[in-house]
């Protein structure tokens, strides 16, 4: 009998040591605008950056995309899916300014199937506009009249004018939360509002610029800002994790380099009012007494701010409600000081897959293909949970659950098919659990002359 076990056991074994890697297989690639507004700036094009969470969403049957044209103005997207025509609108609003920052962003309220647009800012005012309801569901015309006029409010509620990466997220109670910053770079608060049928209500900073961080060279900055990862729902839970950015340079070894430092990880269980550290001790309160650099036990991996550490990646969870966190940097055998990391990174910097152990621990693993570029991945999974890692470039790898994520292999090599993609994709994350990745990219080009705005999909094939 033990005999007969053992075997079992290695027959098991040796299945997953020889089970392929999780691949992907291209459904159609579709161009939604041949002359997307394209220049460079902070590294980036505004309509593709990683931050956003949501320039393509789906809400149940239909797919929604958003994007500046060739003379700044703004277009929304949607077409039926799986596989319907697209449509198009034009806001009445052009981007104020070439800054890749000023990125539009879309959500849909469950309660009255209203589609929200928060666009065209980096420590400036909002600009909003909000749907007639049902638009996100109804399938009536496509046209800009069902959209109120645009505000720099966010409705009636004001949240200021210095206000930066906007994201709504939808909960697992049906809310609609909208996650930003205020302030600016390195001395900003990220916020968190909510809307119901009655509109926008604030719940407050939940993460704060206060505290003191000391480099290992003893240089001391009092002023930062929470840089996130993403603001996740899986169950009642959200999760957030992200890296530090500090005001004073001089924690940097070098001017030209970041000033990020360390990833944490906090959640909440009350729709981000409460926050708890890994440890599950509370440690903040939104709107009274949000997090801050010295807050204790919320460092899942530690790193000082010498080796070019990329904020604003990507984060997933997977269906044990555990997280998973793509993190980039140059590791120390290249250098230890980054001295200028927009040559630095594109050279040197890998990814990393940081993922939570059932024990709670965390483990994080180098990925073994430079990321090519100063920009940053996305993460997803699949239903088997089985990791997609979509580099720049539309460069996809995966690694299997069975061998515990180690068999990282190139399963689509977007500069190998002729993509001619810019750099960094934006994913539709609501449309993942359906088993269909789709990913916005935007052609390269030079200088200011227009390049095509594409939408990707892919089957994930664990």
């Amino acid at each position: 009998m033990r005999l007969i076990q053992f075997l079992a056991g290695a027959v098991g074994l040796l299945a997953n040591v020889c089970k392929a890697a999780p691949s992907v297989s291209v459904v159609s690639n579709t161009q939604l605008d041949p002359e997307g507004i394209f220049f460079v700036s902070y590294d980036g094009v505004v309509n593709v950056n990683s931050f956003q969470l949501s320039a393509v969403l789906t809400y149940k049957n239909y797919q929604f995309a958003a994007w500046y044209t060739s003379t700044g103005t703004a277009i929304l997207g949607r077409r039926k899916l799986p596989s319907g025509s697209w449509s198009t609108l034009q806001l009445p609003h052009n981007l104020s300014t070439m800054d890749s920052h000023n990125a539009i962003n879309l959500g849909v309220s469950p309660e009255d199937g209203k589609i929200h647009v928060a666009l065209d800012c980096h420590s400036t005012s909002l600009f909003y506009t909000i749907s007639e309801a049902n638009l996100a569901t109804s399938g009536n015309s496509w046209v800009a009249s069902r959209f109120a006029a645009i505000t720099s409010t966010l409705g009636t509620l004001n949240i200021g004018t210095e206000i930066t990466y906007p994201q709504f997220v939808i909960t697992p109670q049906n809310l609609l939360q909208f996650v930003f910053r205020t302030g600016i770079s390195g001395d900003g608060a990220t916020q968190l509002a909510e809307y119901s049928a009655g509109g926008w209500n604030n719940v407050g900073s939940w993460a704060s610029a206060t505290g003191t961080y000391t480099a290992p060279d003893g240089a001391v900055s009092t002023l930062r800002n929470l840089y996130i990862h993403g603001f996740t729902y899986h169950g009642e839970r959200a999760y957030v994790s992200g890296t530090w950015r500090e005001q004073n340079a001089a924690v940097s070894c070098s001017p030209e380099g970041l000033t990020n430092h360390d990833t944490i990880y906090i959640y909440s269980d009350d729709l981000g009012r409460t926050w708890f550290n890994n440890a599950s001790a509370q440690v903040g309160t939104s709107g009274t007494s949000p997090i801050n650099v010295n807050t204790a036990g919320i460092i899942v991996d530690s790193l000082d701010a010498d080796h070019g550490l990329m904020n604003q990646e990507s984060q997933t969870v997977d269906s044990t409600g555990l997280i998973h966190i793509i993190i980039s940097y140059v590791p120390g055998r290249f250098t230890q000081c980054v001295e200028n990391y927009e040559t630095v990174r594109p050279e040197f910097a890998r990814p990393f897959h940081l993922y939570q152990n059932p024990n709670g621990t965390f483990t994080k693993v180098e990925i073994p293909f430079f990321i090519q570029a100063v920009g940053r991945s996305q993460i997803l999974m699949d239903s088997e949970d089985n990791v997609y890692v979509i580099l720049p470039y539309v460069r996809v790898v995966t690694a299997s659950k069975a061998t515990g994520w180690t068999d990282w292999t190139m399963v689509y090599n977007g500069t190998a098919t002729a993509l001619d993609a810019f750099g960094e994709v934006t994913l539709d994350r609501a449309r993942v659990p359906t088993g269909v990745a789709s990913v916005l990219y935007q052609q390269n080009s030079t200088g200011t002359t227009p390049s095509a705005v594409k939408l990707i999909d892919f089957t994930l094939n664990g």
